[in-house]
């Protein structure tokens, strides 16, 4: 692998949104929205892995409905930050992705929010999800859309869209950075890339019922937007700037 595989420091050079007690709430508000909906009797008795944990911020709400939660990241900084004020069910280690130190069939609940396009080989991530997730277990799969306007790590219009090479130029002229090390896939390739599980689509529901599912914050109910969003998700779906799926792992024996 080369030095720019591994996207190192993201919590330095994000500050801004890592470190955002109240955007982090936001966040673990819409995962437990749907993580709730799905397992209706309740989440305080399952095992949960977030992979991509950073400051460890989201982890700790998570944590506030589930028995146990596990967050790993590369970034030692960041996994750090929560090290010494964190509740006795949240555990936190500096963990490759790729290369996961569990056991198979771990856990009941894996997520993977906007991770998938920041590590070295995402096939590899999958295979990993896909192992310690126990038979009928699931992960909260949130992912951004490579056919979108404004790319949304470094906020500049195509930037995922451009070749590569194109992207690092682009990066470079705009003084936002030397590598575009984020991969990220259309909706064809999402599909293919968690081909192995049964995909349920929370992506319509949220856009349906944005108070149902937190999302407030996005969708302003009964809005102008909101009604637009409704009337075009299902003809433009595959332009959909992220989506939101659990993917359930199926049981093959």
């Amino acid at each position: 692998m080369s030095k720019y595989d591994y996207q190192l420091g993201f919590s330095k050079n994000h500050s801004a949104e890592m470190y955002d007690s109240k955007g982090r709430k936001l966040k673990a508000l819409k995962m437990i929205s749907v993580l709730e909906d799905y397992y209706p009797k309740g989440l305080s008795e399952l095992k949960l892995l977030d992979i991509g944990s950073s400051t460890g911020l989201i982890s700790n709400f998570l944590s506030e409905k589930l028995g146990k939660v596990f967050g790993v990241d590369i970034d030692e900084p960041a996994v750090k930050y929560r090290e010494d004020s964190k509740p006795q069910n949240l555990y936190f280690s500096i963990q490759d992705g790729m290369q996961l130190a569990f056991s198979d069939s771990s856990f009941d609940i894996i997520v993977c929010a906007q991770v998938y396009e920041h590590v070295p080989d995402y096939h590899l991530l999958m295979a990993e999800i896909f192992r310690v997730l126990k038979p009928g277990g699931i992960c909260y799969f949130a992912a951004s859309n490579r056919l979108r306007f404004m790319e949304p790590h470094y906020h500049l219009p195509l930037l995922s869209v451009v070749p590569k090479s194109l992207a690092h130029f682009y990066m470079r002229i705009m003084g936002r950075g030397t590598h575009y090390y984020e991969n990220h896939l259309s909706l064809w390739g999402l599909k293919d890339l968690v081909k192995k599980f049964e995909i349920i689509d929370y992506t319509c529901k949220i856009i349906e019922n944005p108070l149902k599912y937190s999302a407030t914050d996005v969708i302003k109910p009964d809005s102008l937007m909101h009604w637009i969003y409704k009337k075009t998700i299902k003809y433009l779906y595959f332009l959909s700037p992220s989506y939101v799926w659990i993917l359930v792992k199926k049981d093959l024996s």
